[in-house]
């Protein structure tokens, strides 16, 4: 059973091997991180804007998704605005704080540069099965099937300990505790929910440890993940993307190399 939703499911990038998808998004972060420049990041924001079409996600899905990206985006580049490196022309100073055109020109760079990395790992992996992910890193990338199923598990719980969270509030709040003080609610509700992740943590690993996954036999697999020609074209696309991305901004005179 897919975790994930049939209109998300259905999608061409939803098909593709996560494996594919997870290559795509690491090629894509390590070359726009060799550079902090406005072209490079612009150029590859509009191709990975035009790709996410793909993914089946519709507006809210989307924007819900990728919220606290546009929240963090804007303010890593106002807080590089404010306290980066100065340099070209004063347009602004507050006592310690100046805004220059160097800074306000590194704090836009920036800005893009956190959107056109985190805007596609965030929709390749919404479009990603768990259990798929685990089923091409145990297949394709041949990791150990004991480390491979232990985070497929843990990825599992993620929903049971939302559960968790909402259930010990009403708890609380039903006798009548936990509402005065917003840091100790979180503090010692935190804590609960830590006790209870130990607990179902170790009655998972005995249960699983009783039925065979800590062998050390050659494992068997349900459903085969597969390497295709649909995982090559979306590789090759994610080259591509990087490659434009690196040639406009040499072309452009906006490459800064990160290590010079």
């Amino acid at each position: 059973m897919s975790a994930l939703l049939p209109e998300i499911r259905d999608s061409a990038i939803a098909r593709v091997n996560p494996v594919a998808k997870l290559a795509v998004a690491v090629f894509l972060s390590v070359t726009l991180l060799l550079s902090i420049d406005v072209v490079s990041a612009s150029v590859a924001l509009v191709l990975v804007g035009i790709l996410l079409f793909w993914s089946g996600l519709d507006a809210r899905q989307f924007w819900l998704r990728t919220a606290p990206l546009w929240l963090a985006a804007p303010f890593a580049g106002l807080t590089t605005v404010l306290y980066g490196e100065d340099s070209g022309e004063v347009l602004a100073s507050w006592g310690f704080v100046s805004v220059t055109e160097g800074s306000l020109t590194l704090g836009l760079a920036i800005t893009l540069r956190v959107l056109a990395i985190g805007l596609p790992s965030i929709v390749l992996f919404a479009t990603t099965d768990p259990t798929d992910l685990a089923d091409g890193l145990a297949q394709v990338l041949r990791l150990p099937a004991r480390f491979v199923l232990g985070g497929l598990a843990g990825m599992r719980m993620i929903g049971l300990f939302i559960d968790d969270w909402r259930a010990l509030g009403q708890a609380r709040r039903a006798r009548g505790v936990g509402d005065a003080n917003m840091l100790r609610r979180l503090g010692t509700q935190g804590f609960a929910l830590l006790v209870l992740a130990i607990r179902r943590g170790s009655k998972l690993a005995t249960a699983m440890e009783a039925r065979g996954f800590g062998s050390d036999l050659p494992r068997t697999w349900a459903r085969p993940s597969r390497f295709g020609v649909a995982e090559a074209i979306l590789i090759v696309i994610g080259v591509a993307i990087a490659v434009l991305s690196v040639a406009a901004a040499v072309v452009a005179g906006s490459w800064s190399f990160v290590l010079d």
